[in-house]
């Protein structure tokens, strides 16, 4: 009979250690499978004069992100413990609420990610904080995603940003108040 206490883990780690790091592992994961649908929703939903730019800009990161879901629930496994990759997991696991924007304009979208984006990126910096003094290997598996993640967030952000470096979602708090201040900066 299976069970999800974990018989071992990578060597140099004690079953506790390898639980712990796995744990972290299992809220990142969450947040990335969440990305990559939200991604894809934002893929299917973005309107307007620069549709064909985002539309085509967010499919590759989709699969950057996928990636990362793999890679991620691998070295949980590899730790010892089984990764939860289920609806559910995601949705109890959730520290966020759920993207609110359906149908929108490139803006409205990339307002509203670059909210997701700080969200998830601060996140995964504490996790790589959490995993430094326990499992070096994790915590350059969180570094590398960081740096892919930050990169993406930059391409959302020059989207948003004006000719004097000012962000249009600045001074909003929250998604919805993102995506406002971004579609009002395009107007």
């Amino acid at each position: 009979m299976a069970t999800d206490t974990p018989q071992y883990t990578v060597p140099g780690l004690t079953t506790a250690e390898g639980q712990k790091v796995a744990g972290i592992l299992q809220e990142r994961l969450n947040a990335l499978n969440d990305l990559q649908l939200t991604l894809k929703h934002v893929h299917w939903n973005v309107v307007g004069p620069h549709f064909i730019a985002v539309h085509e800009m967010i499919d590759p990161h989709v699969d950057e992100v996928r990636a990362m879901v793999d890679e991620t629930a691998e070295r949980i496994a590899t730790l010892g413990v089984a990764p939860k990759g289920t609806p559910s997991a995601i949705v109890n696991g959730r520290t966020w609420d759920d993207y609110s924007i359906g149908r929108g304009t490139t803006n409205e979208h990339l307002g509203a990610l670059d909210e997701v984006y700080q969200g998830l990126i601060g996140d995964h910096r504490k996790a790589q904080e959490a995993v430094s003094e326990i499992d070096p290997m994790t915590e350059d598996l969180i570094i590398a995603q960081a740096r892919q993640l930050e990169l993406f967030h930059w391409f959302v952000r020059a989207h948003l940003e004006n000719a004097g470096g000012q962000l249009s979602t600045a001074a909003a708090e929250g998604e919805t108040e993102a995506a406002v201040a971004a579609s009002e900066a395009a107007d």
